[in-house]
C-alpha cells in the first residue's frame, strides 16, 4: 500500500514539475518577446545618439533587447514603420509629420534627437553668404526631407529661385556628394556632420562656407530640427514598460555620446557608421540631444510651421499637434 502511495505521489510530482516547467518556459519566452524592440537609424548624425544603446544590447547590458537596422536612406525606415516591421526609429523631422499624416496618427514623434548639423562647404573662397550661391551647382542629400526644404527656404529668403537660379543635384547618400564635389571643384555641397569633417580632411582647400543653422536662426525665431525619434502608437500603448525603458536607455545613450567622444567614435567605426578618426572631430558639432515633452513639441512645431508655409507637402499636407506623444 505504501509502495502504491509513493508511486502515485512520485508520478504527481513529476507531472507537476513538467507542467510548471513548461509554464515557466512559456512565461520566459513571452517576457523576452515583450522586451524585444525593432529599431532603426540612418548612417548619419541621427544615428550617433543610438550607437551606445545598440552596443549595450549586443553585449546584453540593456533592459530591452534591440533588433536594430542601420540604413543608408530614410525610405528604408519609412517602409519598415508603415508595415509594422519597425517599432521605433530615428527619422528626419519633416518625415515624422509625413508619416503621422500618412498613417492617420499611427506614427508619433516621441523625442528630438538631433538639432542643426548642416553646412555649406566649398573648395575655394567664393561663398560667404547665401546670395553667393546664385548660379552654383549644389550637391546635397535628403531630397524630400529636412535638408531639401531647409535649403529651399534659405535660398528663397535670399531672393534665389531654387528651381532656376541654382542647380541642386541630390544624391542618395553623403559619400556620393563627396565624390561629386571632388569631381566638380567649382561646385558646393550642403552636408551634415560628420561628412563635413570628411570633406575637410580629404581636401586641404575645402572649407566651411556657411553654417546652415546659423543662417536659419537669423531669419526665423526657431532652430533647425534635423532628426527625431518616432514610434508606432500601438506599440507604445501595448508595451508601455518596455517603451519607457527604451526612452531611459536612449537618453543615457545620447549623454554617453556627448560625454565619451573617443569611446563613441570607436563604436561608430565598429558598426560601420563613420571612421573613428572622423567621428572624434565631428561629434562635438553634431548637436546630438534628447528633448521630449513640451519642449520637443514647441521646437519641432516652430520648425515644421516654416516648412508648411513654404510647401504643405513637405510635412504631409497638414501640421498636426497630435503627432507628438507627450506623457501626461
Amino acid at each position: 500500500m505504501k509502495k502504491k502511495f509513493l508511486a502515485v505521489l512520485l508520478a504527481a510530482c513529476t507531472l507537476f514539475s513538467l507542467t510548471t516547467g513548461c509554464s515557466s518556459d512559456d512565461d520566459s519566452k513571452n517576457n523576452t518577446a515583450q522586451n524585444t524592440i525593432n529599431i532603426a537609424c540612418m548612417k548619419g548624425p541621427t544615428g550617433i545618439g543610438m550607437i551606445k544603446l545598440i552596443s549595450d544590447s549586443d553585449d546584453e547590458k540593456s533592459v530591452n533587447h534591440y533588433n536594430y537596422s542601420i540604413v543608408g536612406t530614410a525610405d528604408e525606415i519609412s517602409t519598415g514603420l508603415v508595415k509594422g516591421d519597425l517599432d521605433i526609429a530615428a527619422v528626419p523631422c519633416n518625415l515624422a509629420s509625413v508619416l503621422y499624416n500618412k498613417t492617420e496618427g499611427e506614427i508619433v514623434t516621441v523625442a528630438i534627437n538631433t538639432l542643426g548639423v548642416l553646412y555649406i562647404v566649398e573648395a575655394g573662397e567664393s561663398v560667404n553668404e547665401i546670395t553667393d550661391l546664385k548660379g552654383k551647382t549644389i550637391y546635397s542629400t535628403g531630397q524630400g526631407t529636412t535638408p531639401e526644404y531647409t535649403l529651399r527656404y534659405l535660398l528663397s529668403q535670399a531672393g534665389i529661385d531654387p528651381d532656376n537660379d541654382v542647380d541642386i543635384q541630390f544624391k542618395s547618400e553623403a559619400p556620393e556628394v563627396l565624390a561629386s564635389l571632388t569631381n566638380d571643384q567649382s561646385a558646393v555641397a550642403m552636408l551634415p556632420q560628420p561628412y563635413v569633417t570628411t570633406a575637410l580632411n580629404s581636401n586641404e582647400n575645402m572649407r566651411i562656407a556657411l553654417d546652415v543653422t546659423a543662417q536659419w536662426e537669423e531669419l526665423v525665431n526657431s532652430t533647425v530640427v534635423t532628426g527625431v525619434l518616432v514610434a508606432r502608437k500601438s506599440y507604445i500603448e501595448e508595451n508601455k514598460e518596455a517603451f519607457d525603458a527604451f526612452l531611459s536607455e536612449y537618453k543615457a545613450s545620447t549623454t554617453y555620446a556627448n560625454e565619451h567622444i573617443d569611446e563613441t567614435a570607436t563604436l561608430l567605426e565598429k558598426y560601420d557608421v563613420f571612421k573613428a578618426a572622423i567621428a572624434k572631430k565631428a561629434i562635438p558639432y553634431c548637436n546630438v540631444v534628447f528633448i521630449n515633452g513640451d519642449e520637443m513639441k514647441d521646437k519641432a512645431l516652430a520648425y515644421l510651421k516654416v516648412l508648411y508655409d513654404q510647401n504643405p507637402k513637405a510635412i504631409g499636407g497638414s501640421l498636426e499637434e497630435g503627432m507628438f506623444y507627450i506623457e501626461k
